[in-house]
């Protein structure tokens, strides 16, 4: 995603040009790369689960502030809609500071915005803190916990990233849990404190993101920057004593040797180099650092402003349009159903078992069945990416219907299942603009969701203010979504026209 040649840690080949460069490097498929994918396993729990139970602090802030459900359901999509937003700028930080520090600066932030949120006075405040800062913090921690994955695998990346993921089933059904129960027992404000000491874990999590170690064959080459490794680079990262090390011996003798050295007596100039061993490498780290940030700025300008040819692509331009619409669908139910159960008083029924919780669980399965039957020879990844499309689609139709705890349950079920179909999206990425443009696409696409996460559940709430109905909110993302799978089928249509006249014309030659 940051540079044209980086992929975002799923299952795909590199360029042919670039394996001839490649030396095998021990840690890569290794015993710490199961690591990697436990810290990012940890890392989606705590962003991605975290943020699909803001259902219960959202009911919570409608109480408290008496704002309108629009106004309100800014601060869940702010969030939301920011850590996916921000993923292309992270490549930034990513190229400059490196994963680790990106994670933990990340994990950081994360925590001080759900920290600063529970001082809030009013929805305001809660649009700076939680929605701009937690989500800021929340890309930059969540971002190279899919990029690390990635770079510890090759054989066997796409189950390590799948593994990895299914974090966010998990962290929904837990958090939505721990939200609700905090929220019970110390209130909201008080929950949202412990909850930032929570998300310090995030820092651990950075912490075990450690680059790839030095090989036995391999070197860091001279003048390159050791933070910014391509994904399936074998250059390694010094460590800290290391880079002490070479410090020592590319710079000047220790001032102790100087001292007695005559011909150090004699010069001055090179007494005061001496003299000021801390001078010396404040300047060399500041030029290094200048050096690394431009370097890092070029990377990430030429992967991003130089994909622009991605939009000759017709079929990759209707397929953003489609991310424009999808996945606010599937972030609307997360915060708006808690509330929609309190309307429907089913308040009893869904503490036992929440609705939110069985989306999260049965997503799990879903994203597991989805990938092994799109697998099968005799299916096309594409029909199995679109049948999932239509059922969620159908089930948000539905869903409006249901007034009984045991008709959500059944809806929620399917909207889980179906919405499984977001480990496809890199397969079908692909697909659309091959290997060597895959992660700037990506990069697009993810933006894209990001701004459907964003201005889904105000729309949605604003819809509810007007007509004080849940029901046309559903109906109106329904048509929506369905109009950016309409984008999905106006090409396929105009191949298969043109196919046939193709054939038509070559029969009459005949």
């Amino acid at each position: 995603m940051y540079t044209s040649h980086e992929d975002i840690g799923y299952d795909l080949e590199d360029d042919p040009k670039d394996k001839k460069t490649l030396r095998p490097h021990p840690d890569i498929d290794g015993r710490w790369a199961w690591m990697m994918v436990l810290s990012s396993f940890f890392v989606h729990i705590l962003i991605m689960g975290s943020q699909m139970a803001l259902g219960v602090l959202n009911v919570e802030w409608l109480e408290e502030f008496h704002q309108s459900r629009g106004l309100t359901a800014w601060v869940s999509s702010l969030s939301m809609g920011i850590t996916l937003i921000v993923g292309p700028f992270i490549g930034l930080f990513i190229n400059t500071c490196g994963c680790r520090r990106t994670a933990i600066i990340g994990g950081l932030l994360n925590a001080l915005g759900w920290v600063l949120s529970a001082y809030a006075a009013n929805v305001h405040y809660l649009f700076i803190t939680f929605g701009v800062t937690a989500g800021f913090g929340s890309g930059m921690a969540y971002l190279p916990a899919v990029v690390m994955v990635g770079r510890y695998f090759q054989k066997r990346r796409a189950l390590a990233q799948g593994l990895s993921t299914t974090g966010t089933g998990f962290g929904t059904f837990l958090m939505t849990v721990l939200l609700k129960y905090l929220c019970a027992e110390y209130g909201w404000r008080n929950a949202m404190f412990i909850q930032g000491a929570v998300s310090l874990n995030l820092c651990v999590c950075g912490a075990l993101m450690r680059p790839l170690s030095p090989g036995k064959e391999t070197k860091a080459p001279l003048g390159r920057d050791p933070q910014v490794l391509p994904a399936h680079s074998t250059d390694s990262v010094p460590s800290g004593r290391q880079l002490g090390r070479a410090e020592e011996k590319e710079g000047s003798p220790r001032p102790e040797d100087a001292l007695g050295d005559p011909a150090a007596r004699a010069s001055p100039e090179r007494t005061g180099h001496r003299k000021n061993p801390c001078a010396l490498r404040l300047l060399k780290t500041a030029s290094q650092l200048t050096m690394r940030v431009r370097k890092g700025f070029q990377d990430w300008y030429a992967g991003y402003f130089g994909a622009a040819s991605l939009f000759t692509n017709r079929m990759f331009v209707a397929f953003v349009f489609w991310a424009l619409f999808a996945y606010s669908s599937f972030v609307i139910p997360f915060i708006h159903l808690p509330e929609i159960v309190d309307l429907y008083n089913l308040s009893e029924q869904n503490d036992v078992f929440p609705l939110t919780s069985i989306i999260a669980i049965v997503h799990i399965f879903g994203k597991v069945i989805l990938g092994v039957v799109a697998d099968l020879p005799c299916i096309r990844v594409w029909n199995v990416f679109l049948m999932a499309n239509f059922t969620l689609v159908l089930s948000i139709f539905i869903l409006p219907l249901m007034h009984t705890y045991a008709g959500l349950a059944v809806i929620c079920a399917l909207i889980g299942f179906s919405s499984g179909y977001f480990s496809l999206m890199p397969v079908v990425t692909e697909d659309l603009v091959g290997i060597e443009h895959l992660a700037n696409a990506y990069g697009i696409i993810i933006c894209a969701n990001g701004i459907s996460a964003l201005l889904g559940p105000p729309f949605a709430g604003w819809i509810y203010d007007i007509t004080q109905k849940y029901d046309f909110s559903f109906y109106i993302c329904g048509l929506l979504y369905l109009v950016g799978l309409l984008f999905l089928l106006i090409q396929p249509c105009i191949q298969i026209i043109e196919q046939s006249r193709k054939k038509n014309m070559g029969g009459t030659h005949v």
